[in-house]
Parts: structure tokens; C-alpha cells; sequence
């Protein structure tokens, strides 16, 4: 039970850390739902048997958007998760179409438990621009992302039968959210 105590203690970092940042869609939904729609995808995918994993879901953008220090996190949560969610965490330094190229050529060599999170973040990216596509996004940009993610899912697949079916209902409704 302790370890689900972690994982709420988890969200609450998070909803801290992110509290003034919003998703990019028309909605402008707080960042939040977006980390607990991943680690809510993962717990499925895992059957709610890695709540370590869990933690690193909803931690997945805190070095990336926030800036977090990993010593933070290892010092709470340990030094596995600041692991997967370093992993997972994008270079910002470096220019956007190098990372984007970087994601999907490191997708294959990435850890089983980074795959997860991989696979539940652009899942849930690819929810959003159905639901709520960000107005400055064209059609183009929209399909543009949408072939991009698959790219990326790709180096991703066979790890989670479950997830990469969810990944793949997101992406065919994201295709058709731009259909007349």
C-alpha cells in the first residue's frame, strides 16, 4: 500500500510543478490531465503491477517542462525513476526537428519501462489534438504530427499489445478528426 501513497504524493508534485502550464489545444486543459492521462495508461497497460512506473508517468515532463532537478527526484522517489523519466525526458537545448529525429531514432533502444511511457505520452498528444487541436495547428501540421508519432511508435513496438492498440485507435481518430 506504501507504494501507492507514492504515487499520489507523485501526483501532487506534479500538479504543483505544472500548475500554470496548459496543454496547446483550443480547450487550453490544465497539464495536469495530460500527466495523469499518461500514467492512467500505463497503470492499465501494467495491470496496476508497477506503481514505481506510474511515478515516472506522471514525472515524464517534470526535467523537460519544469526544469526539475534529477536530485529531486531521486532523493523522493529514487534513483530507478529519475532513470526512466531522464530516459523519457527530451534535450530542449537543441533544436526542435533534431529532437523530433532523435525521438524516433532512439525509440528501439530505449528501456521496456521507457517504451511504456513513450507509447502513453503520444497516445494521449494524439487524444488531445482530436479533442482539442491547438488553433494555430493547420490540417497539415495536424496529419504532419500524427505521421511523425507513428514514426516514433514504431521503435516502440512489442512491448505492450494493449497500449500499442490504444496508440494506434488515437492515431486513426486523429486522421479522421481532419477529415470533411
Amino acid at each position: 500500500m506504501k507504494e501507492w501513497i507514492a504515487v499520489l504524493k507523485a501526483a501532487d508534485a506534479v500538479a504543483r510543478w505544472h500548475v500554470h502550464q496548459r496543454r496547446k489545444g483550443a480547450a487550453q486543459e490544465p497539464y495536469i490531465n495530460h500527466l495523469l492521462e499518461v500514467a492512467s495508461l500505463v497503470a492499465e497497460a501494467t495491470e496496476g503491477k508497477d506503481p514505481e512506473l506510474v511515478i515516472a508517468a506522471l514525472l515524464h515532463d517534470a526535467m523537460e517542462d519544469q526544469e526539475v532537478p534529477r536530485a529531486m527526484i531521486v532523493a523522493r522517489w529514487g534513483e530507478e525513476i529519475a532513470r526512466v523519466v531522464e530516459e523519457v525526458t527530451d534535450d530542449k537545448s537543441i533544436p526542435k526537428a533534431d529532437r523530433k529525429r532523435r525521438q524516433v531514432e532512439s525509440a528501439p533502444m530505449k528501456s521496456d519501462r521507457a517504451k511504456l511511457i513513450k507509447l502513453a505520452d503520444k497516445t494521449s498528444n494524439l487524444r488531445a489534438i482530436t479533442a482539442s487541436p491547438s488553433p494555430d495547428w493547420s490540417v497539415k501540421r495536424r496529419l504532419e504530427y500524427v505521421a511523425w508519432a507513428r514514426e516514433v511508435v514504431t521503435g516502440l513496438r512489442g512491448t505492450n499489445a494493449w497500449l500499442e492498440a490504444e496508440f494506434d485507435r488515437a492515431a486513426e481518430a486523429a486522421d479522421r478528426s481532419v477529415e470533411p
